[in-house]
């Protein structure tokens, strides 16, 4: 494959790096019914997202992966929405690449 045709391919794919994850966030209403635009600030305070694909975990110094704490499916509390990088597929679809340490919490369901 020539250095043009790679440099083609379009973006369909994305697999985390490090302690990075992959995640989907519900689409959220930035307009209200009456026309009013909200601020970031009115963003839920505890945003959930679901785990799309979560990298292979944090090497030690001791050279033992430590591997990441949630596994695709997973339901998770994120500290706020306006951290981690926003990456917009050639599908249009956008998802976004947290750090491990950005997420709070697991959600159990029963």
């Amino acid at each position: 494959m020539s250095a043009a045709s790679k440099s083609a391919k379009k973006l369909t794919e994305i697999i985390p790096m490090f302690n990075r994850v992959l995640v989907k966030l519900p689409e959220m209403e930035s307009v209200t019914k009456g026309g009013v635009l909200l601020p970031v600030e009115q963003e839920p305070k505890l945003p959930q997202a679901t785990v799309l694909a979560v990298g292979p975990g944090t090497v030690s110094d001791n050279g033992v992966t430590i591997p990441v704490g949630v596994q695709p499916g997973d339901e998770i509390v994120l500290k706020s929405v306006v951290g981690g990088i926003e990456i917009e597929l050639d599908n249009g679809e956008t998802y976004h690449l947290y750090k491990e340490d950005e997420i709070l919490a697991k959600v159990v369901k029963e």
